[in-house]
């Protein structure tokens, strides 16, 4: 396969298994070419794409801008918080009026969930969704799917526990959608509370126990809880959260076996995951960061290929 079957990444549920590893060994290429000295390549000189974020973002921001300006493509960047928006305007025209400027590729955060979908179905460019609400979050499974067959050699056969938040998340369904198409196991860890009722129609298990859960896994995804969107309580209080799902070294090393810590970001530290467990050995934490930037390098080249064509 040398091309994607889709024009957009709306969502990890769009692509074929094929996708993936085409968008992972365009990756492993990638990779090499941000570790060398000159960190540059002049793929998409001739394209022009515009970062249009409706929610705050640090770490996904700055990575797709990476990313693109590693491609040598012209970047525009736009918070929704210094726009129009706030004076009324709708998300079709915010577009509309970037798109007037010649941009060839959106890439977009918002808080409502099918607003990538909505956007590619009303303009004409392509859309690379970077997280719409509590639904998908599709690069970031991407990479953490990346990492695990970075560490491990292969995604197929492993068993993979999402720990945490997982009602409020798009990086958990992401990740449910991606590891089963690559063939692993998965399961979810978490209060009651925070796990979505139907969960186990996406075909995972639920295991309320975290040490159970890490005594079967070989590679634990821990995620934070997500206080910004939570009009209620979902547990009784943070310290209590992190006593019965939060990691921390003692807890690791009383495994039988040595598994693999991953984090989407940001950590709250102590809460989650201990400082030590994110700094040991055993976290992947900053390769994924790494790996971010080569995947979505990765997703814009396949995609920009499709623009060309």
């Amino acid at each position: 396969m040398t091309a994607l079957s889709v024009n957009h990444l709306l969502g990890i549920k769009y692509l074929q298994p094929e996708d993936i590893q085409l968008i992972f060994e365009t990756a492993d290429h990638f990779k090499e070419v941000i570790n060398r000295p000159i960190k540059k390549v002049p793929s998409l000189r001739d394209i022009t794409i515009a970062n249009i974020f409706f929610e705050n973002s640090t770490r996904t921001k700055l990575s797709f801008e990476l990313a693109q300006k590693r491609l040598s493509a012209d970047v525009i960047s736009f918070s929704a918080a210094q726009s129009s928006v706030k004076k009324g305007e709708t998300l079709i025209d915010t577009v509309s009026n970037i798109l007037s400027m010649k941009v060839d590729m959106v890439v977009m955060r918002h808080p409502n969930p099918g607003a990538a979908y909505f956007l590619s179905q009303n303009v004409n460019a392509s859309i690379i969704n970077a997280g719409d609400g509590a639904h998908e979050h599709p690069t970031q499974a991407l990479l953490d799917s990346f990492s695990i067959r970075e560490k491990l050699g292969e995604v197929a056969g492993k068993k993979v526990v999402i720990v945490g938040d997982i009602l409020h998340s798009r990086v958990a369904l992401s990740n449910i959608y991606a590891l089963q198409m690559q063939g692993a196991k998965v399961k979810v860890c978490g209060p009651k509370t925070l796990i979505p009722k139907h969960i186990e129609s996406l075909g995972v298990t639920v295991e309320s126990n975290l040490r159970k859960a890490l005594e079967w896994c070989d590679v634990a995804n821990m995620l934070r809880v997500q206080n910004e969107r939570m009009d209620v309580n979902y547990f009784p209080s943070t310290r209590e959260y992190a006593q019965q799902y939060g990691v921390d070294k003692e807890l690791l090393n009383s495994l039988n076996k040595e598994i693999v810590i991953m984090h989407p970001g940001p950590i709250n530290r102590g809460v989650e995951i201990t400082s030590d467990v994110a700094d040991s050995q055993q976290s992947v934490i900053l390769d994924q960061v790494e790996n971010g930037v080569a995947i979505r390098m990765a997703v814009i080249y396949l995609l920009a290929s499709k623009i060309k064509q």
